[in-house]
């Protein structure tokens, strides 16, 4: 993830919950805030309700990586809040999965050039 920059401080989640748009899929659900950065900021929020650590970390990483496939092409100033949908089994939830929610959100919110 080259350029892009974790968030990981809570008043910056709340900051983009309020200013963003919401989007949703499946499996996941996104909150997009557009800037003038040349960065984009990345943020992923998994609720305890959903496993236990080593399954919200699989979840993590399941996202992080296909976030890499889709970093070049989406464009620059972009905040991006990943959420998790709660209703959803955490050991069911596969790498494809989220691949087809992360393009199908990715196309609706007009963020992919």
């Amino acid at each position: 993830m080259k350029n892009t920059v974790m968030i990981k401080k809570n008043y910056e989640f709340k900051k983009f919950f309020s200013k963003g748009k919401f989007f949703y899929g499946e499996n996941i659900h996104m909150y997009i805030h557009k800037t003038k950065s040349p960065l984009n900021k990345l943020g992923i929020a998994i609720s305890k309700k959903l496993g236990k650590a080593v399954e919200r970390n699989r979840i993590k990483r399941l996202i992080r990586e296909n976030y890499k496939n889709y970093e070049e092409k989406i464009g620059t100033g972009n905040n991006i809040i990943i959420i998790v949908n709660k209703n959803k089994n955490s050991k069911c939830i596969g790498y494809y999965d989220i691949q087809k929610d992360f393009e199908k959100i990715l196309c609706k919110a007009g963020v992919l050039i």
